[in-house]
């Protein structure tokens, strides 16, 4: 992201099914993060759980339900980003 804008390096898209799911994912990844030594700037729309976005300074992270991911589609709309390829170890 860097390339496209001057707030972060990175954007992290992930997605769950439910409203559950994705507080659930937030949950994780507040914790992981936390383990890890990193703040978090701001932790938007918490409570509602279908956008759920970190700012993470270079690192920003969107957790949506599926109908709001597709809806909103940052995908496209930041399609000129270089994607990189998650690989859980």
């Amino acid at each position: 992201m860097r390339q496209l804008v001057n707030f972060c390096d990175f954007f992290v898209l992930c997605s769950g099914n439910t409203e559950r799911q994705v507080k659930a994912i937030a949950d994780g990844v507040d914790e992981g993060l936390a383990q890890i030594g990193i703040k978090i700037g701001s932790k938007s729309n918490a409570k509602q759980a279908d956008w759920i976005v970190f700012d993470a300074g270079d690192v920003v992270v969107h957790i949506f339900q599926k109908d709001k991911r597709e809806f909103y589609n940052l995908e496209y709309l930041w399609k000129e980003a270089k994607q990189v390829a998650w690989e859980s170890s």
